[in-house]
C-alpha cells in the first residue's frame, strides 16, 4: 500500500492542489510510493491519522505526530531538494 502525504493550505483548492501535484510527480520521478492527497486546513486532522507526513502551506503553530515539511518550498523552489528529502525519509521510514 502507498504511503499517504497530506498537503493542506487554507483553502484546501489552488495551492494545495499545485504543491500536491508537484510532489506526486517529484515523488513518481524518484520512484517513491506514495500519495499526495490536498485538503482543506480544517480536516487535516481528520485525514492525518494515516499519513506518514503533511506538507504544509501555512505556518502550523501545532505540533503532530508526522513530520512537518515546508509546502512553500515547493511552490518557490527555495530549498525544495532539502523539503523533498525529508519527505522521502519520512516515507521510507514508515515503509521500512
Amino acid at each position: 500500500m502507498s504511503a499517504k502525504v497530506i498537503v493542506a493550505c487554507g483553502s484546501g483548492v489552488a495551492t494545495s492542489q499545485t504543491v500536491a501535484s508537484k510532489v506526486n510527480r517529484l515523488l513518481r520521478e524518484k520512484g517513491v510510493d506514495a500519495v499526495v492527497e490536498a485538503v482543506d486546513l480544517k480536516s487535516v486532522d481528520r485525514y492525518l491519522s494515516d499519513a506518514v507526513a503533511y506538507i504544509t502551506i501555512v505556518k502550523e503553530e501545532r505540533n503532530f505526530d508526522v513530520p512537518l515539511i515546508n509546502g512553500i518550498a515547493f511552490l518557490t523552489g527555495i530549498g525544495q531538494d532539502q523539503e523533498l528529502q525529508k519527505l522521502i525519509t519520512a516515507i521510507n521510514g514508515h515503509q521500512g
